[in-house]
């Protein structure tokens, strides 16, 4: 299995240091000093018009064709399609070049397209969806979702939107789900998922990030009524709701699409188990339970060749499935279970026959599949989330917010540079690093920090790559 990327662009950017704004040109030449933003405003849920306040300080203009569109990657596989990317960081890291502001309370990544970026935020006693330009860190728009969310152990956001063509649909942690208009932040439909099937509230609030799958939506709302849901994107109408028969509750994963001898299903971690169901109608196909336990199970499963790969933590493991399909069902064996990886919440890297995760107390841990033997183990970093992007893994820290670059082998732990984030706030740094147009990004609640991460400053984007291989046996 192997996905193919189209080229990057170059990229520049202004962003706010520090409260003072500074300018990088990257290769771009700036731009008259008297071009300015324009004046951005957003239409909130309740329908009243909320100015934004932009950046008068000139910036040059950044190439559109770079995009971001969904948690996880174009191919939810949470691999970077960036190239050309530093081999190894100074021994003060990568080059800062700055922060901006204004991204509200809350855990959630981000999607962009045309030099913007679309996330989630609490501000005060709301929840926000937001759009920010990257180049002067101005707010285009931002519309009023819900209320805010807290919870003890983190309050705001936990999914992150998700981009189709001139829409934006984004799920709030209380179930508010919207279509929004990309360019403007106008509403063009929105419900609320828990209240429409009937389902409970996970005890953290919801944090899956939605798939658009051609003209469909694809969420998880769970229960009795909708395990998964599929809804028409253009209305939010439903087209179909699927309930396994456990009637599971939703876990905090994002669902996976596979196809699996010609069949496409979708694959999600609930809050009891992994389960399959069919793409065309959501009928329940499939389910194991040997990875799930009682409490969160958060990391989606990567699938490759047939197989598909589960982890959690408190103290329960991993599973690799064989999934089987004969005309329009489809069957699970369990081929082996281990005890080797652990991951809570920080995701899974598979990459040419190999899976990487960050485990609980034991640390960045790689498995050869599909045998499951343990590789590797190192505990350098604790316990986090992890990236991958040309040839290399991101691993970031959950409690200090550090960041290490990782050699992505199976021969050995291969530590190539370390960052330390400055300005780092008091909440867990539990959103996954993203490697994106050169950059490297780390949200930080209200704060998106950026690092160079390129060779020649923007990462090679004009000339096609070919995937790295997925495959579970090399």
């Amino acid at each position: 299995m192997s996905f193919r990327h189209g080229p990057r662009p170059s990229l520049s950017l202004m962003l706010v240091v520090g409260g003072i704004a500074g300018v990088l040109w990257g290769s771009q030449t700036p731009p008259s000093a008297s071009a300015a933003p324009p004046k951005a405003s957003a239409k909130s849920r309740k329908g009243s018009i909320r100015p934004v306040a932009a950046n008068r300080a000139s910036a040059p203009g950044i190439s559109g064709t770079a995009k971001l569109s969904q948690f996880l990657g174009e191919g939810r596989d949470n691999h970077s399609a960036d190239t050309g990317l530093l081999e190894e960081w100074p021994e003060k890291g990568p080059t800062y070049l700055g922060v901006i502001k204004g991204l509200g309370v809350g855990f959630s990544n981000f999607s962009a397209a045309d030099g913007v970026f679309y996330t989630l935020g609490n501000f005060d006693k709301r929840e926000m969806v937001v759009a920010i330009r990257f180049e002067d860190g101005a707010k285009v728009w931002e519309y009023e979702l819900s209320e805010a969310y807290r919870n003890n152990f983190g309050d705001g956001p936990r999914g992150t939107p998700t981009l189709d063509g001139d829409r934006l649909f984004a799920l709030g942690a209380t179930g508010e789900l919207v279509c929004l208009d990309r360019e403007t932040g106008d509403k063009v439909w929105q419900k609320n998922i828990v209240q429409e099937f009937g389902a409970g509230l996970p005890n953290w609030g919801i944090c899956e990030s939605v798939l658009i799958d051609g003209d469909r939506l694809i969420c998880t709302p769970g229960g009795s009524e909708a395990t998964l849901a599929a809804l028409d994107k253009q209305t939010g109408s439903v087209v179909w709701a699927g309930v396994t028969p456990q009637k599971d509750r939703p876990g905090y994963s994002s669902i996976l699409p596979i196809e699996v001898n010609g069949l496409k299903q979708y694959a999600q971690f609930t809050a009891s188990g992994v389960i399959g169901m069919r793409a065309a109608d959501g009928q329940f196909l499939w389910r194991d339970d040997s990875s799930a336990n009682g409490t969160a199970n958060c990391a989606a499963p990567v699938y490759a060749n047939g197989m598909l790969f589960s982890s959690s933590g408190y103290g329960k493991g991993a599973s690799l499935l064989e999934l089987t399909t004969t005309e329009d069902e489809t069957t699970a064996r369990l081929v082996h279970h281990s005890n080797d990886m652990k991951v809570h919440h920080g995701g899974l890297v598979l990459v040419d026959g190999h899976v990487y995760g960050s485990s609980d107390s034991g640390g960045l841990t790689c498995l050869e599949l599909p045998s499951v033997k343990k590789k590797w183990q190192n505990r350098s970093i604790g316990k986090g989330s992890i990236t991958y992007a040309d040839g290399k893994l991101y691993l970031r820290d959950e409690r200090d917010g550090k960041v290490a670059l990782i050699r992505a082998t199976p021969d050995e732990y291969k530590q190539l540079g370390v960052l330390e984030q400055p300005n780092r706030s008091n909440a867990k740094a539990w959103t996954y690093p993203v490697v994106f147009a050169g950059r490297l990004f780390l949200r930080d609640q209200d704060e998106l920090h950026i690092y160079n991460v390129s060779k020649t400053d923007v990462a090679r984007r004009d000339r096609p790559r070919a995937a790295p291989s997925k495959t579970l046996v090399k």
